[in-house]
């Protein structure tokens, strides 16, 4: 879909539906102008939403729903034909089901949503007598960079997904071993790695437990004899040249590539699992 030159939407409160949706079709088109009111002119030539009765308004019945029962809001509707151009098929899903929707529903239910609230926090006071339309304007610019955030988190993703892939595809006992950090659980979502060996950002290596997908709990935490312990106790406990054990038991750090691996090795052994020889 081509972008209009002029954009219309509603006057008075806004909310984080329509400023999002705003800061959405800056980002697609910068040179766009939007009026706010709130009757749409006969004569308007442009994207009309969350007002007018049109495809991007949800306030008239019966409304669109997704297929999980989530109502559509102009921000949903608004990215549901334009999401992919931005980020892809399948990261566009994936950021509706993470970020959109949860404010689709705060605009159509009112559910708590600590985002909309921030976006609602720049509404003129009940007592104030500053201009809303001015008060919009300060908010869109904070939308839009947090929008932009979400989508070049998804590209990040998408860049990242060729090499875990190919890692995954090199990995020996569940263990796969990534050449850097990156994004790595879209990739290895459903699929039978258990553990992620990467270089740490704060030095050394880092080994992560991979969660099922379904109980969203890690397959094979780290011993519990390692859960917390400090630095010198966790390196004499473990035998092994460790830094770091997160008390839940789903990350640790070491001192090498090699450590990590052999971390993931031995937790691998002590729960009963078979692990091939070197």
């Amino acid at each position: 879909m081509k972008i209009p030159a002029k954009g219309f939407t509603h006057g008075g409160k806004f909310h984080a539906d329509d400023v999002f949706s705003t800061a959405l079709l800056q980002i697609l088109r910068p040179d766009i102008q939007v009026t706010r009111g709130f009757v749409v002119p006969d004569d308007f030539d442009g994207i009309v939403y969350d007002v007018g009765g049109g495809m991007f308004d949800h306030h008239s019945e019966p409304r669109e729903c997704r297929p999980n029962g989530v109502p559509y809001a102009a921000f949903g509707l608004l990215w549901r034909l334009l999401g992919a151009q931005l980020v892809g098929e399948h990261q566009a899903r994936l950021l509706d089901e993470n970020f959109i929707q949860p404010l689709d529903l705060n605009d159509n239910t009112g559910e708590q949503n600590s985002l909309a609230d921030a976006i609602g926090s720049f509404n003129p006071l009940w007592d104030s007598k500053d201009d809303p339309d001015v008060c919009f304007w300060r908010a869109v610019p904070v939308a839009k960079q947090i929008l932009e955030n979400e989508i070049a988190a998804a590209n990040a993703v998408n860049r990242a997904d060729d090499t875990v892939r190919r890692a995954y595809a090199s990995m020996k006992d569940g263990i796969v071993v990534l050449p850097a950090y990156m994004p790595w659980k879209n990739g290895l979502y459903k699929t039978d790695a258990i553990f992620v060996v990467y270089p740490s950002q704060r030095g050394g290596y880092s080994a992560q437990c991979v969660n099922d997908h379904r109980t969203k709990r890690s397959k094979q935490p780290f011993p519990v004899a390692w859960a917390g312990k400090p630095e010198d106790k966790l390196r004499e406990v473990s035998g092994l040249g460790l830094r770091f054990c997160h008390p839940s038991r789903f990350l640790i750090t070491a001192d090498d590539k090699a450590t990590a691996i052999e971390a993931c090795r031995r937790t691998l052994r002590a729960a009963g699992k078979k692990v091939s020889e070197e």
